[in-house]
């Protein structure tokens, strides 16, 4: 536990305190820990854009990470692979394969996506001693795709803000065994986490512990018993595309959790077939303005070129 006496002498926003007490730590991961009621001021929880004052005592339940492992091991160990489909002074957009971590802010492994694009800018002479570039969303592990990652503190909450505001369009590619019905629809129900199982459920219908989800899909291509489609996140919870194909009877080919392990076995499929191939932002100012009315794509995945080649059934 830490704890500070607030000397300020004029109120400051509790994020702004934290970033200048722990740079270390991300507006993102102080979210976290303020859900997990480990930010306290005077014995409170209270919102990250509280306005402190000096006497205030603010206390951090946080765990012990060094400074010098976050700095140097863990992205110096990363491997020196990266695919950068944009940059600029602000922000980066990255490709992540399957089969990596996003990140892992135990610090147990060094090779995680967010490693590898620290590495690509200290290899390039463009790492800043100021701030360490942090991702501002995640993927699964078994799922490929492009990822958003902040260079600067400002750009940071930017991303942050708008994601939360749903305000970056987010679409995916995946396979599905069977063919779903209607070829293109808007689903919605709701995901109940079951973190003893690490799995979530769907329910049609309103529920204790349940978000509702918004899924829109069409379907782009058939062969044999799959389909491709292009997903829309109208919302973005956990294994949301995975769990709610399932629900309909076409599970996410590849899928070990969600799918159907013979189907996957006899395609030799070691991840999920599910990318995230298209970002698209609304028209911005500030510091991730270089992304305003812009659209990134990366390259359809193998599978996807399968299946509307007719190859892979």
């Amino acid at each position: 536990m830490k704890e500070w006496i607030v000397r300020d002498q004029t109120p400051i926003r509790l994020d702004r305190f934290f970033s200048r007490e722990l740079p270390e730590v991300s507006y993102g991961t102080l979210q976290q820990y303020l859900r997990q009621n480990k930010l306290k001021v005077n014995g409170k929880k209270v919102p990250l854009s509280t306005r402190i004052q000096a006497g205030d005592i603010v206390r951090a339940y946080l765990p012990q990470v060094s400074k010098e492992k976050v700095h140097t091991d863990a992205w110096l160990n990363a491997k020196p692979i990266f695919s950068c489909l944009y940059e600029d002074d602000e922000v980066m957009i990255g490709y992540k394969p399957a089969g990596i971590l996003t990140l892992d802010e135990s610090e147990k492994t060094s090779d995680t996506f967010q490693n590898r694009a620290r590495r690509f800018l200290h290899d390039n002479q463009r790492l800043s001693d100021d701030y360490l570039p942090r991702v501002c969303h995640r993927l699964d592990t078994g799922t490929s795709g492009l990822i958003l990652i902040a260079k600067t503190e400002q750009a940071e909450h930017q991303l942050l803000s708008l994601i939360r505001g749903r305000s970056i369009q987010k679409q995916y590619l995946c396979v599905t065994f069977g063919h779903p019905k209607p070829e293109a629809c808007t689903m919605e129900a709701y995901l109940v986490k079951d973190a003893q199982n690490s799995r979530v459920r769907i329910a049609l219908q309103a529920c204790k512990g349940g978000q509702k989800i918004i899924t829109a899909y069409r379907t782009l291509a058939r062969s044999g018993a799959l389909a491709l489609l292009e997903v829309t996140l109208v919302t973005g919870r956990t294994h949301q595309i995975r769990a709610h194909m399932a629900s309909i009877g076409c599970p996410v080919l590849g899928d070990g959790k969600y799918g159907i392990e013979k189907e996957n076995r006899l395609r030799r499929m070691k991840y999920q077939a599910l990318c995230a191939y298209r970002l698209t932002f609304p028209a911005l100012e500030g510091p991730c303005s270089g992304l305003s009315e812009k659209t990134f794509t990366c390259d359809f995945p193998w599978y996807a070129q399968q299946i509307m080649e007719g190859t892979l059934l």
